[in-house]
């Protein structure tokens, strides 16, 4: 109430004076009704109090399994590619991709029956009209990593080259290498040390592709020597050890099972 007649009074002095009123201006100032003063001590006393705003808390969304993208091109280790899929279906969310050379030697039935396998004809046979998915994007954009076990020496000189004439090298030239992407090339040994191999392989090196090396043994064509395909627990304890590593430091919405 002190307040209330404090801004009587001083409406009273500025009306009897001349003094300048509440807007700044000399003279007869506007009349100031009763209600308005009320109104301004009110509001002048709830625009002290806090305000606490109510904040609804966020949930996180729920984590999901990583998405590995796996593929073999032409080459006999490709007949590991079945256990290759097991070892990470355990771990992640798989698809497959399989170049047409590659199907000589993979066996469908050796594939986890949740995992979908993906060749050149269904690259084709998927989009019929302007406005339909393109597999090799839809299928780029689903995957965290790309691992690419076995590399034939033909695919590798296609990606090193640019070229993108099937399903597999497609992807890869349209991928984002801020994702990882392994390769595990298997080749016989003179293959693996001809001049234009260490060519290719350091031209992908520069995109950032990992490099799971081949190891020395027995081939399959029957010469001892390096450039066959690293075995697929060592593939996958590598791309799974470097993708938690990732996670971990980068703090990824992704579900890191025991």
């Amino acid at each position: 109430m002190k307040i209330l007649k404090r801004k009587v009074k001083e409406h009273k002095t500025h009306h009897r004076f001349g003094l300048r009123n509440p807007s700044g201006e000399r003279g007869t100032p506007r009349p100031i009704r009763l209600t308005q003063i009320l109104i301004r001590c009110v509001s002048g006393m709830s625009s002290s109090e806090p305000v606490s705003p109510e904040i609804e808390p966020q949930a996180n969304p729920a984590p999901r399994r990583p998405r590995i993208l796996l593929a073999a091109s032409g080459s006999v280790a490709a007949i590991k590619f079945g256990n290759l899929c097991h070892s990470f279906s355990e771990w992640a969310e798989v698809k497959a991709v399989a170049t047409r050379a590659s199907l000589h030697f993979i066996d469908r039935a050796s594939l986890p029956k949740d995992v979908i396998l993906y060749t050149d004809e269904d690259e084709w046979s998927t989009w019929n009209k302007m406005g339909d998915s393109v597999l090799h994007i839809e299928l780029r954009r689903w995957a965290d990593i790309l691992v690419i076990a076995p590399l034939s020496a033909n695919t590798l000189g296609k990606i090193a080259g640019g070229l993108c004439d099937n399903l597999l090298t497609c992807i890869v030239r349209a991928w984002d290498y801020s994702k990882p992407f392994f390769v595990a090339p298997a080749m016989n040994t003179l293959m693996w040390k001809n001049p234009f191999t260490e060519r290719h392989i350091m031209l992908i090196d520069e995109l950032g592709v990992s490099l799971i090396p081949p190891v020395t043994k027995r081939l399959a064509c029957g010469d001892y020597g390096n450039g066959a395909m690293a075995e697929p627990s060592l593939i996958y304890s590598t791309v799974r050890l470097f993708f938690e590593s990732r996670v971990q430091q980068g703090g990824n919405n992704v579900q890191q099972p025991v």
